[in-house]
């Protein structure tokens, strides 16, 4: 039987080694990055990698699966919160904005691989993205019932619609020259996501 105080310390290198990743990645590029680079960044030997990971892949499929459970989790805590649909489309866009602005290694990584992979047909991208997508279609049927959100909207287009808006206020806010508060977009998305551009 294997002792807790051994689970805990396996767990605090794992996570380590994840985070030492996402910080390679981030700097160098998934592709130019070397599990190398990944053990001198934790402070490990390059073979304690191969203790909890089989290659580079797989320490980036770990990390998506890790910190879409994570961050998914806050959300939805965070959407549970919401008085009624509009407020809890808030917090959404609000916590998912907060959470990539307080990692940017984070959300550097995110939005260039899972990218990336979404054309590939990865089994953790396409998880990450129901689970968002699911988050949305209940805020909107939520909305609908209390008819704060036209009823004759398509749905699966909403879910594309915030997926890709959301997406592209990250990409401008991590390559912007200007420097400036991510969660500061949050109001004025949500806004233009409930009101259009119609008179």
């Amino acid at each position: 039987m294997k002792s807790p105080d051994r689970d805990v310390k396996k767990n605090e290198k794992y996570l380590k080694i994840l985070e030492a990743a996402i910080r390679t990645f981030s700097r160098h590029g998934y592709y130019r990055s070397t599990v190398s680079q990944i053990a001198r960044e934790a402070g490990v030997a390059d073979g304690t990698i191969y203790l909890y990971f089989k290659n580079k892949d797989d320490i980036l499929r770990s990390f998506f699966d890790f910190k879409t459970k994570e961050v998914f989790s806050r959300f939805k805590q965070e959407v549970d919160k919401g008085r009624d649909a509009i407020d809890k489309l808030r917090r959404l866009v609000y916590s998912h904005l907060n959470a990539f602005e307080q990692n940017r290694e984070m959300a550097i990584v995110y939005e260039v691989e899972a990218k990336r992979r979404r054309h590939l047909s990865d089994d953790k991208i396409r998880e990450m993205s129901n689970m968002y997508q699911e988050i949305v279609k209940e805020i909107v049927e939520l909305g609908q019932r209390e008819g704060t959100i036209r009823e004759d909207l398509s749905i699966p287009l909403v879910k594309q619609l915030m997926v890709g808006a959301i997406d592209e206020v990250i990409t401008t806010w991590l390559y912007s020259s200007k420097k400036y508060s991510l969660t500061s977009m949050a109001q004025p998305l949500v806004d233009l996501i409930i009101k259009g551009i119609g008179k």
